[in-house]
């Protein structure tokens, strides 16, 4: 087995999930990213958010909300993604940056519109409370 690690931030407005869609992908991830090496999940996630979304996480807000094994999307079999997900206060408005296209926000109804890996992360958040569902 071959892990890729990141960590993703759960942003939620309103019973919806922030997501970004980069250049040349079919699918929307949860913002966040790989480690540089030395990095801390923290550090890794306020890079990542202030690189792709312009935003800056506060210091000492971030919460690890769990972490998640599912196929990676796009790579053969048996190549997983390990995603440490984290909530955390911010200063600014996400906007596209850098390497993402384009901004959603996904309800679990819309969960099709994620990777396999992220649509588990969604199942966690709606079990949790933080995602809302049609009736």
């Amino acid at each position: 087995m071959r892990f890729i690690d990141r960590v993703a931030w759960l942003n939620v407005r309103e019973g919806k999930v922030l997501g970004a869609r980069s250049r040349g992908n079919d699918v929307f991830y949860l913002p966040g990213g790989k480690r540089e090496p030395g990095e801390s999940d923290v550090d890794t996630l306020r890079r990542e958010v202030r690189e792709e979304l312009g935003v800056d996480v506060l210091t000492g807000s971030a919460e690890c909300f769990g972490v998640f094994e599912a196929q990676a999307h796009g790579f053969p079999p048996g190549v997983l993604v390990r995603t440490a997900c984290y909530t955390a206060e911010f200063v600014g408005e996400p906007t596209a940056c850098g390497e993402i296209e384009e901004l959603g926000w996904i309800g679990h109804e819309q969960r099709g519109l994620v990777s396999v890996a992220d649509g588990l992360i969604l199942d966690r958040m709606l079990a949790a409370g933080l995602l809302w569902s049609r009736p």
